[in-house]
């Protein structure tokens, strides 16, 4: 039998106090690599006490927290890859900065001097610890710059982020795209699903924060005939932005905290349509797990949602437009589900095949090595 591989996985600190689409992506892609015979551990990075010796490779996530990796690259002294899952918060600040008068001042730099200052506010406010001097020496432009070129392969989730991120830096390196997923044995469809759909129920799972775009989604549909159920907490830093979604909602609008993916499915099923509207999606992992619940997905035009979207019984709103918002709801509600068409995106974006191509990288990587 051959050796298994044996990779650690590097994250956020708060990947677990502050739920996210990585924490979908790293945990379930954990768990379909182990039934590929890989071992896997899950560090956090503030962890500095890691024995990278028992490792082949390690795999970060996140390019645009390069302090929670130059520690570790330092360190290890071994090959390393990284899902970049590399947002882009520019769309958003620019549009807050009309009315916020703290996002104008903010946007007079930069959006890698943006994320220093913001690296730096959630160590002071947040206590999430740098522990690398070279991250606040050198900034955030040339921490990524130094681990893109250093780095054995780039993982990003599509082509189009892979393209955005060369734009954005410069650095030409190797890479893959590993497609993101989501459970098909937990979430898919069936014609019986289809029939026992709410027209009127229109659902939005995520985190409640301005790149999410709740209060536009609010705007556009408060006095509707449509019953909008909103899923999830409030990030730390959005509270004002929770309580200001709620003080606007009319009553045909439902604020329900944040459930477990096996909670999730009944407003899945029952839903006709769910939008995520955000400033900036990699990709959404909750419009997929709703498409394949059968559900008419809505989603952002800003971002890699093209990549995984563009198909029939999907339809992209502009964040900025309470019109649009609305008008691609409506249009939601009135289309006729495309089973064929979710069928086939769940024999591309499940767990499995996202781990079966990780592994092929991972192959590639230490036989070159």
């Amino acid at each position: 039998m051959n050796k298994p591989i044996r990779v650690l996985f590097i994250s956020r600190a708060t990947l677990y106090s502050v739920k996210g689409g990585d924490t979908i992506q790293i945990l379930n892609t954990a768990e379909a690599l182990t039934k590929l015979n890989v071992t896997v551990d899950i560090k956090l990075c503030n962890d500095i006490f890691i024995d990278y010796a028992m490792y082949d490779l390690v795999h970060f996530f996140n390019i645009i927290r390069p302090a929670d990796m130059l520690i570790h690259i330092e360190k290890c002294k071994k090959p390393f890859v990284v899902s970049t899952i590399f947002v882009d918060y520019s769309a958003y600040e620019n549009y807050t900065a009309k009315t916020n008068w703290k996002m104008k001042l903010l946007n007079i730099f930069s959006s890698d001097t943006r994320e220093y200052i913001k690296a730096i506010g959630r160590m002071i406010l947040n206590s999430e610890k740098i522990n690398s001097t070279k991250y606040l020496r050198w900034g955030h432009r040339k921490s990524i710059r130094y681990i893109l070129r250093n780095a054995a392969l780039l993982l990003p989730n599509s082509e189009s982020e892979y393209l955005r991120l060369l734009k954005a830096y410069g650095i030409k390196q190797e890479y893959l795209v590993v497609n993101n997923a989501a459970d098909i044995d937990t979430f898919n469809c069936t014609q019986a699903t289809i029939s026992e759909k709410d027209k009127s129920m229109v659902i939005c799972v995520a985190r409640i924060e301005g790149r999410k775009n709740q209060l536009n989604l609010i705007k556009a549909l408060n006095g509707t005939p449509f019953n909008l159920f909103i899923i999830g907490n409030a990030s730390p830093n959005h509270v004002q932005y929770y309580e200001k979604c709620k003080k606007i909602a009319s009553s045909n609008i439902y604020f329900i905290s944040e459930l477990s993916q096996v909670k999730l499915i009944a407003y899945y099923k029952k839903a006709k349509v769910h939008i995520l509207p955000s400033w900036f999606e990699t990709t959404g992992l909750s419009s997929l797990e709703a498409l394949f619940c059968g559900c008419n997905i809505v989603v952002s035009a800003y971002g890699d949602t093209t990549d995984y979207f563009n198909f029939n019984n999907a339809l992209f709103c502009k964040p900025e437009s309470i019109i649009s918002i609305r008008q691609s709801v409506e249009q939601a509600a009135g289309t006729k589900t495309n089973i064929d068409k979710i069928e086939e995106a769940m024999t591309i974006y499940n767990w499995s095949r996202t781990a079966e191509t990780t592994l092929s990288a991972y192959k590639t990587l230490l036989t070159s090595s």
